[in-house]
């Protein structure tokens, strides 16, 4: 049975991966350029989301970047931050999101004065402004925030520190972002391994830009999830065959249950897919990898959690597939066992199964 349009939107969603520069409302980002006097490619929401979306679908990274420019310009000031998390919220919440963590780095929110704890607060209190808006109109939502350090830069010991100051109030986990080829996870080992001092949790970009190795770098350096993950196909043999071997890394992987934050659409504009139905995903949960959903940058992309569930349905899976990918996320998610498992009852009732 084909799921309709509003029935995907009423599904329960897990969302692990999306980026907060990457998911700003259009109308928002031309509002708050105005104020600042920051020059946008168009001043027409629609149009703008087209641009960004046809430039994500060019093949060409570059262009595909431009739009953070444009968003972090706009996300320098306490109260530019506090109304983008709010909204992000507010946006997911309508979309059927029951639970979110929000990925940002703090090091690029200070150009306009603030400090890396007041860039962490200001979000904070624009995350818990969204949830209580969307209760108003009947949407809960739980969510959580994730820190990230730039790979390609040197702060990554201050922002993990930042995480585990902030784990009380508000900091779910630790990530790095950013060029994932040349920049191993191992370049940040001291980060890390303060992280794994401190029992924080992290998830860690690998297997999108780079391949099987990245991901092995990454486990070894305490990833409890992949961000992306997708490449890890290519520790394999055999993928796309009946009898396929898994490699050291894949079985890892497998048989640890580390969760794959796959971004469907945006792993096609990036190149780690070659299209939404040869996608290595349905390979992998076939396998029985956890694979998960998630939207990466919904405005930079033009993708909503609904959306990446619609073009998985058209490429074959059923409510049951996204049931199992919304339980491995849930499973996943960065929170206590015990609530990982309110949260998994949520989801089954969501999705009419009766405990």
């Amino acid at each position: 049975m084909t799921l309709t349009h509003d029935e995907i939107v009423a599904l329960p969603k897990v969302l692990l991966h999306d980026h907060l520069d990457g998911g700003l409302r259009p109308s928002t980002l031309i509002e708050l350029a105005a104020e600042i006097g920051h020059e946008l490619p168009s001043t027409d929401p629609d149009e703008l989301a087209t641009i960004f979306s046809t430039n994500a679908n060019s093949g060409d990274l570059v262009r595909y970047l431009e739009a953070f420019a444009h968003t972090t310009a706009v996300m320098q000031t306490a109260d530019n931050l506090r109304r983008v998390a709010r909204e992000a919220v507010v946006d997911l919440a309508a979309d059927g999101v029951i639970y979110a963590e929000l990925r940002y780095a703090p090091e690029q929110h200070v150009a306009g004065g603030l400090d890396l704890q007041e860039v962490v607060e200001a979000v904070q209190a624009g995350i818990e402004e969204g949830i209580a808006e969307a209760a108003e109109a009947g949407n809960g939502i739980r969510v959580g925030a994730l820190l990230d350090a730039m790979r390609h830069l040197d702060r990554s010991e201050e922002i993990a520190a930042l995480a585990i100051v902030n784990r009380d109030k508000c900091c779910v986990g630790f990530d790095i972002a950013g060029p994932e080829l040349g920049f191993p996870a191992s370049n940040h080992a001291a980060a890390f391994a303060a992280l794994r001092a401190a029992h924080l949790p992290v998830t860690i970009h690998a297997g999108e830009a780079d391949g099987a190795d990245s991901v092995s770098d990454a486990l070894f350096h305490g990833a409890r999830r992949l961000g992306h993950g997708v490449r890890i196909h290519e520790d394999i043999k055999g993928f796309d065959s009946d009898e396929p071997v898994l490699g050291l890394i894949a079985r890892h992987a497998l048989d640890q249950q580390i969760p794959l934050e796959c971004c469907p659409t945006s792993n096609v504009q990036t190149a780690a897919a070659p299209s939404i139905e040869d996608h290595p995903m349905h390979a992998l949960r076939d396998l029985g990898f956890a694979v998960t959903v998630n939207t990466d940058n919904r405005l930079v992309s033009g993708v909503s959690m609904s959306g990446e569930f619609a073009a998985l349905v058209e490429a074959g899976w059923t409510a049951e597939d996204l049931l199992e990918a919304t339980l491995a996320a849930a499973w996943g998610a960065f929170l206590p066992y015990e609530e990982r498992g309110d949260l998994a009852e949520l989801i089954l009732e969501g999705y009419g199964i009766e405990l």
